[in-house]
């Protein structure tokens, strides 16, 4: 319970901290000194400059990737404090998102994953003149968590983890194990693989992970689904977390925020000097190194899960916002753009790495926020 306390407390204080701010630049300082009009007209601008044009009692609707539901409820709660506006976040995971978001119900939605070329399609159905983009504004480490009683440190590679969820390894104390692990006492103990139930972009950025560095070991084509027979299926990465802290001998993936007291998490044999294991500092190496591909407004990025660097960990995801470039709706429009671009602000992009989240690199979030600037 100390690091989950821990990891709750993280996620307080930065919201905290970024709403104290927040709310002393929207509301300016007390004037005493009877300064009132030149006080109001800053006290307006700067509220401006934070909330747009927000107003106080709007509400938003969105739902999406789980694995920045800890970084979203951080944000949300720092914007709703300065601006009065009110943002629902279900965090039901990126295909419920994607699928929500072109039925018309979202404001916007979170996924890990871009949009597929069909999906941008539907997309055209509820953005009148437009089509949804992708936006990148979290990043973070796909944490393989695990619970084997007296391992403190386990290091696996991608083959070793490959055979695991694909039930070809079944025993803690499994030879290849042993081999990247000499020193580790590891016990005649069942492997419990913990995988998603629900459609997930996290399982879709670790699959890929899996198809780039063993194609050999990893036969499936990959996508939000999993499809891998056996092991254990849990709902959002808060269920498959749960699950791994529950159950001893048990494996699973879910971004690094998640990994809780009684949970550990694995370092990764990439080829490189070291193993490395996943951290903010990690996973920024990772992402720095990704290209855009996305084409107009769309800044879809191409991850490098093969990557060697020296302290590069190489099983990262970027969850993207989604929101129409044109065509969204007018009423929810100027909460959205201001929320949205409060993430991607630079304050907002500073309560990232204290709760285990990577930061979007400076070249990337100052391209989403010309991109922000411009929706209509």
């Amino acid at each position: 319970m100390k690091l989950q306390r821990m990891n709750r407390r993280a996620i307080t204080l930065g919201a905290l901290a970024v709403s104290g701010a927040l709310a002393l630049t929207a509301c300016g300082s007390d004037d005493n000194g009877g300064g009132s009009s030149s006080s109001s007209s800053s006290t307006t601008n700067a509220s401006s400059a934070i909330c747009g044009d927000a107003k106080k009692g709007q509400q938003l609707l969105a739902d999406g990737s789980s694995a920045q539901k800890n970084a979203i409820d951080a944000w949300v709660k720092a914007f709703s404090t300065a601006c009065g506006v009110q943002i629902n976040y279900k965090g039901g995971g990126s295909g419920a998102g994607v699928t929500s978001f072109n039925q018309g119900q979202l404001a916007f939605a979170g996924s890990d994953s871009a949009l597929k070329p069909e999906e941008v399609t539907a997309s055209k159905q509820v953005c009148s003149g437009g089509q949804g983009i992708d936006l990148p504004m979290v990043g973070g480490p796909i944490a393989l968590g695990y619970n084997v009683p007296g391992v403190d440190n386990l290091v696996l590679d991608a083959p070793t983890l490959a055979k695991i969820f694909d039930s070809k390894i079944t025993k803690w104390n499994d030879a290849a194990i042993k081999k990247l692990n000499p020193s580790a006492t590891l016990p005649d103990l069942k492997i419990q693989a913990f995988h998603r139930s629900d459609e997930s972009g996290t399982t879709d950025n670790f699959t890929k992970y899996l198809i780039a560095t063993t194609p050999d070991n990893w036969k499936y084509s990959g996508g939000k689904a999993w499809q891998a027979k056996g092991g254990q299926s849990a709902a959002g990465s808060a269920g498959v977390a749960a699950g791994v802290k529950q159950t001893s001998g048990a494996i699973g993936y879910f971004e690094l925020s998640y990994v809780a007291d009684g949970v550990k998490a694995v370092s990764i044999n990439t080829g490189a000097a070291a193993p490395v294991a996943p951290s903010t500092d990690s996973a920024t190496k990772d992402i720095a190194a990704a290209q855009v591909v996305g084409t107009g407004n769309d800044l879809t990025l191409k991850l490098d899960y093969n990557t060697k660097a020296e302290g590069a960990y190489p099983i990262t995801l970027v969850t993207y916002e989604i929101v129409c470039d044109k065509g969204n709706k007018a009423d929810t429009l100027p909460a959205t753009k201001a929320f949205l671009s409060y993430i991607a602000s630079e304050d907002g992009q500073k309560v990232l790495s204290g709760i285990n989240y990577a930061p979007i690199p400076d070249a990337i979030i100052a391209k989403v926020r010309t991109t922000l600037a411009s929706i209509s």
